[in-house]
Order: C-alpha cells, then sequence, then structure tokens
C-alpha cells in the first residue's frame, strides 16, 4: 500500500518542517515538498505533527512479579503502546538464578512476545548469574539481535554482587554493549523496612521512606565508580531525583560515558500520591518511588539541557485487587504503574506546551536517542527516505483527559486519573501500516522482532 500524507510538519530532533511523506509497502520512499505520487492513498495531515514512531526503552510485560503476574501481557501491552504512538517495545527477557542460561530467558520470552504484539518489539537481557558460561553467551545474545542489558543492585532474585557488576560491565563494553542498571541500596532498604515493620508502619504512604532519594544516590555512585574502574559506559535507568542526578553529572565531568533515563511518573508526579486515603496510594508504588516537586522541576531542567538521553515508562502494571496483596504491608504491594499509552501525551501537554522543552527534544528523548542507543538508527527513529515507515500523526490541538474508563490497559485504574492532556495521537503507521486511526486500534498484532545492532553516538 501507498500513502502520500500531505501538508503535515515532520518533526525531527534539530527542527520541524512542512513536508510531505510518500510510504510504499513498509518504508519511507520519499520526503519532500509538494509530493505527488498517482496511485498513493492521499492522507490530508494539516495541521498535525509528524514524528516518528515513539521507541520505549523500558517495558515489563507479562511479568512474574511479588507472587503475581502483570495485569497486562504482550498483548494487551504492546494494544495500548501502538494506541499511544509507540512503535517498538524493548522489553526484559531475563536469565533465571540457579545456574539458568540467557539462552534459557531469552526463548522464554519470545515464548511470551511472539505472535502476540500490536507493535514492534525486542528485548534487553537481564544478567542475574555471572560465570564462565554467562559470559560465553554474550556473543550468542548479539548475535540474536539483543546488544543492551539489565543489572540489578536489589531484589533477591535478581540482584549482583559488586565483583559481578565490575566483571559484568567489562565485558559487556569488550563487546561493545553497554547495561541499563537499577540502582538502590538494597541492604540499607531492608533496614529502613524492619524498622518501620517494628514501628507498626505498614502503610503505602511509608514506600518512599524506606527507599530514600539518598540511597537511590548511594547506589548511583557506586555504580559509576565501578563503571569508571572497568572503564565502561553504563545507563541510570528510572532516574528520579536530584542527588543521583549530582551523581551522575560528577561522572560525566570525570570524563565517563553515562546514559540516564527517566520516566512520566517522575516528571508529573510527587510523593504526596503516596498518601492518598483509602489505600489509594498503593497504586503509585513503584521503585524507585516517585520524589518530591523539586526533584520533578530538577529531571525537566535536565532533560532541557540534554543530561537526560530519553524517557521510557518502566510499565509495569497491576489491577487494584493485586495491589490489595499488600493491605497489611505496604511491602507485599506489587511495584509498578502502566504508562505506555500516555507517555507522549503527557510529555507533550506537561513538557512542550509549557515550554519546559521543545518539540524538537520531545522526538530525541522518544525517537531519536533511543533508536540510537539501543541500535535500530536510522531504521527507526527518523522520518526520512529508506527509514521504516513508522509514523505518529499528532493532533496539537486535540483535548482528552485520562481516565481508567476508556485506556487499553488490562487494568482497573490509571495513575494519571483525570490529567487533562492538550495534544494526543491522530494516527499512527506501523511499518507502514496504518494502525491507528482517529485514535482508534484499526490493525493488530502487527509487531515483528526487532534485531539491534550497536550502540550508535548521539547528536
Amino acid at each position: 500500500m501507498k500513502y502520500l500524507l500531505k501538508n503535515g510538519t515532520v518533526i525531527s530532533g534539530t527542527g520541524g518542517k512542512k513536508l510531505d511523506v510518500l510510504v510504499d509497502g513498509e518504508k519511507i520512499i520519499r520526503v519532500g515538498e509538494s509530493l505527488f505520487e498517482q496511485d498513493a492513498k492521499v492522507v490530508d495531515v494539516t495541521g498535525k505533527l509528524l514524528f516518528p514512531g515513539f521507541i520505549d526503552g523500558h517495558t515489563h510485560f507479562d511479568l512474574e512479579v511479588a507472587g503475581t503476574v502483570t495485569a497486562d501481557d504482550f498483548e494487551t501491552g504492546t494494544r495500548a503502546a501502538i494506541l499511544g504512538g509507540t512503535t517498538l517495545v524493548i522489553d526484559f527477557a531475563s536469565q533465571d538464578k540457579g545456574g539458568h542460561t540467557l539462552k534459557e530467558g531469552l526463548a522464554k520470552w519470545h515464548k511470551k512476545a511472539d505472535g502476540k504484539c500490536s507493535c514492534d518489539y525486542s528485548f534487553h537481557m537481564s544478567i542475574v548469574e555471572w560465570n564462565e558460561e554467562t559470559k560465553k553467551e554474550i556473543q550468542d545474545m548479539i548475535d540474536e539481535g539483543i546488544t543492551s542489558f539489565k543489572l540489578y543492585m536489589t531484589y533477591p532474585a535478581m540482584i549482583v554482587d559488586d565483583e559481578d557488576l565490575y566483571k559484568i560491565v567489562k565485558a559487556l563494553n569488550e563487546k561493545g554493549c553497554f547495561a541499563g542498571v537499577h540502582c538502590e541500596n538494597a541492604g540499607v532498604i531492608d533496614a529502613l523496612i524492619q524498622e518501620a515493620k517494628a514501628e507498626g508502619r505498614l502503610g503505602p504512604e511509608n514506600h518512599p521512606l524506606v527507599r530514600p532519594d539518598t540511597m537511590e544516590a548511594e547506589a548511583v555512585h557506586r555504580l559509576l565508580v565501578i563503571a569508571k574502574e572497568a572503564k565502561a559506559p553504563v545507563m541510570v535507568v528510572h532516574l528520579t531525583n536530584r542527588k543521583a542526578y549530582e551523581e551522575i553529572l560528577r561522572a560525566r565531568e570525570n570524563g565517563q560515558t553515562v546514559f540516564a533515563e527517566t520516566c512520566p511518573q517522575y516528571l508529573v508526579l510527587d510523593d504526596s500520591v503516596y498518601s492518598k486515603p483509602d489505600f489509594e496510594g498503593a497504586k503509585y508504588v513503584c521503585a524507585p518511588p516517585i520524589r518530591k516537586k523539586e526533584d520533578q522541576d530538577c529531571l525537566w531542567k535536565a532533560l532541557a539541557e540534554g543530561q537526560i538521553q530519553t524517557v521510557a515508562t518502566d510499565q509495569c502494571s497491576f489491577t487494584l485487587a493485586q495491589k490489595a496483596m499488600g493491605k497489611e504491608d505496604f511491602t507485599k504491594i506489587p511495584g509498578g504503574l502502566p504508562g505506555v499509552q500516555t507517555r507522549g501525551t503527557l510529555l507533550y501537554t506537561y513538557g512542550v506546551r509549557t515550554g519546559r522543552i521543545s518539540v524538537e527534544k520531545m522526538c530525541q528523548l522518544l525517537c531519536e536517542n533511543p533508536a540510537k542507543l539501543y541500535g535500530v538508527y536510522p531504521n527507526k527513529g527518523v522520518i526520512a527516505e529508506g527509514s521504516d515507515a513508522d509514523i505518529v500523526v499528532f493532533d496539537p490541538e486535540k483535548e482528552n483527559v485520562i481516565s481508567a474508563k476508556t485506556h487499553a490497559y488490562n487494568t482497573d485504574n490509571n495513575p494519571y486519573e483525570g490529567f487533562e492532556i492538550h495534544g494526543d495521537i491522530d494516527k499512527v503507521f506501523l511499518r507502514g501500516n496504518l494502525a491507528v486511526e482517529d485514535g482508534k486500534l484499526v490493525q493488530e498484532k502487527l509487531g515483528t522482532y526487532i534485531k539491534r545492532g550497536l550502540r550508535q553516538p548521539l547528536a
């Protein structure tokens, strides 16, 4: 099918320009002014912004956690993603502890995802045990198109100690790969949890108190000291606060390569949500926790200055019944919240329209930077001749209200309930297929597994 998108403003990381876009099959074949193609279906996108398909580099679908499984699997989660303009998600396949291999983890995640996805998908690989066999498997993962990895400095089932952390980031760098790292000080957090329970503090309002910003910042500092010794680049995922951010700046000043990611929940919510009455605060339990208003301001400024490279979601959704598993003990509340459907609209409404970031910066954060970091540029992340025809037709004037009654998640709650948005998704093309029209899903399960190459330099 040929489509000719006429009269829209094509957005890139360097600017916006009124251009037409000609799509033939899965590819963009021409971008220019006043294009004409006799046998193409003309789509008038006057007044609309044309973004490259958004890339979400941090999702958790069909994940077993805290004695339950996320409410959204790859089928429902990627439906929500494509409705939100995301044409590629990168989820986390994981090795299991107890002598299991990376290959086993990858096969498990392919079984979860293959044939079910409404947007394209890839995987990072979480490494939870390190030995010579795991080291040999790094090349196997690269051969399978997995060039980024995940490490945890917390959670008993996932944590790696400092010795293995050093060995892993060094070995990954030798192959041209890097790890994103969940940074929290597990030991001190456990001690703070014990104190809270001993004092009878069991409600969700205690969640941010036992996982303070200092314990995120300490872990970021420790990670970066280790990475410097290993001479390896790393990414700090879901960055939440000023103290941790300042650790990243100091490391960069010392010549280190450090990437950073944050999420919408840390940009538009603050820690007052945990004190909502009637156990409402449980909806917002995630790790690291949502922080204070001044941390929000710091993160927005860092985004504008290009110091944070991507905005992902850490999508990890649960129903109210699942959250109620921690009714008597906040540490048993499954951690995570949904976000793939509203990431772009929240960033536009509360970032671009408020003047905190430019529309070009939004394109860098959601499209270009993740495409380069995760080795899919220029097939994805840009509207250019020869690129995949992943295109978001964004209506900057469309207004909406976020609600669990209308979202596509398999949940009965939304952390952004009642948030007004000004700017919303009109159409989404996935590799030349019109998947979303007038904000509604019209074709599903078109997603394919994307093999990724090595990280490319950011502009």
